[in-house]
């Protein structure tokens, strides 16, 4: 198991680098739409994403690694909005998301461990504001 993780992870990040979307600079022109070369990377994943959910299920038993197939609710609250809105705004600033940051930092882009340092705080809050309201 830990090895199709490592490999779809390797996959993944090799798949953001060669369409540069570990460069904030070209992530930023896209989302001043002065460059829409990352919209045919973004379309292609709605694509083969909507596929996979769509026929894998159909066409396999269970999964290849193990267990079931199952639906994941999806819930649209306050929390929900709060964070994407938070998200959208960093990713609008500074021209970073979560994973290519990661992938940024395997091809020698140092620079983006700022952006790391605050992804890794704000899942810290948003884990300790769960935490608490849990208890609640």
């Amino acid at each position: 198991m830990l090895k199709s993780a490592f490999g779809a992870g390797a996959l993944f990040g090799f798949g953001l680098a060669l369409s540069t979307m570990i460069q904030p600079r070209v992530v930023l022109s896209f989302l001043r739409f002065q460059d829409f070369g990352l919209m045919l990377v973004l379309g292609g994943a709605v694509v083969v994403t909507f596929l996979a959910y769509r026929f894998v299920p159909t066409l396999l038993r269970r999964p290849l690694l193990g267990g079931a197939f199952g639906a994941h609710e999806s819930v649209m609250d306050r929390s929900t909005i709060i964070g994407a809105a938070i998200f959208g705004i960093g990713w609008g600033i500074t021209g970073v998301c979560p994973g290519p940051a990661i992938a940024g930092l395997g091809a020698g882009s140092w620079e983006l461990l700022y952006a790391i340092g605050g992804i890794a705080l704000g899942a810290l809050l948003q884990g300790l504001t769960a935490t608490r309201e849990a208890r609640n």
